[in-house]
């Protein structure tokens, strides 16, 4: 998927790169986030490939007791149902949330941020369009196009749509989502 579409990943890149440098949120720093090259498609792929190849994670029983009256308990390993992940201008995270996602046999929703708009439509496509090919419906990949601030907000109060909430990026993202959502969320590290 990803490397056969290389050309066209780029060019989409390209645009939001050309946006970028014509912004006030320019910097040498956050165009480096931004920036695909072959190389870094080339990676996004190989982590895709890691991804599958790990064993199945659903329906492992990591534990399992009786009770005196012959009640078996035990945990196993399920599904958290609809993900969805709020993350800032790094184009991999599209891939590789993905990847983790559905591995977990989960459904994802993505917003990723207004200056990789571009690369995550082609993205989001490319995966799309790969997982017409296996028994993964299309639909369990689903990315928010409106990057406005009003769709960020309306994602965190989806709680009768949405199990969890993922937020991907610095601190001011991290605590915003923290703070607003009403959907249960999985605080992660900064960066």
């Amino acid at each position: 998927g990803l490397k056969n579409n290389m050309e066209d990943i780029l060019k989409s890149n390209e645009v939001d790169l050309k946006n970028l440098i014509d912004s006030e949120n320019y910097t040498k720093a956050f165009y480096d986030r931004l920036k695909l090259t072959p190389e870094r498609i080339e990676g996004m792929a190989s982590g895709i490939e890691d991804i599958i190849e790990l064993n199945d994670p659903i329906g492992e029983v990591l534990s399992m007791w009786k009770r005196p009256n012959g009640l078996q308990i035990g945990k196993t390993r399920v599904p958290l149902g609809v993900v969805g992940i709020i993350y800032e201008a790094r184009p991999n995270v599209t891939v590789d949330a993905t990847a983790l996602t559905l591995k977990a046999g989960n459904a994802v929703i993505l917003r990723g941020s207004s200056e990789a708009i571009n690369s995550n439509k082609i993205l989001v496509q490319v995966i799309k369009n790969s997982l017409q090919k296996t028994k993964v419906p299309a639909d369990s990949v689903s990315l928010i196009e409106d990057t406005s601030r009003e769709s960020a907000v309306e994602l965190m109060k989806q709680k009768d749509y949405l199990d969890v909430l993922i937020p991907r990026g610095g601190r001011g993202l991290i605590q915003a989502v923290v703070q607003n959502s009403q959907v249960p969320v999985i605080e992660t590290g900064e960066g």
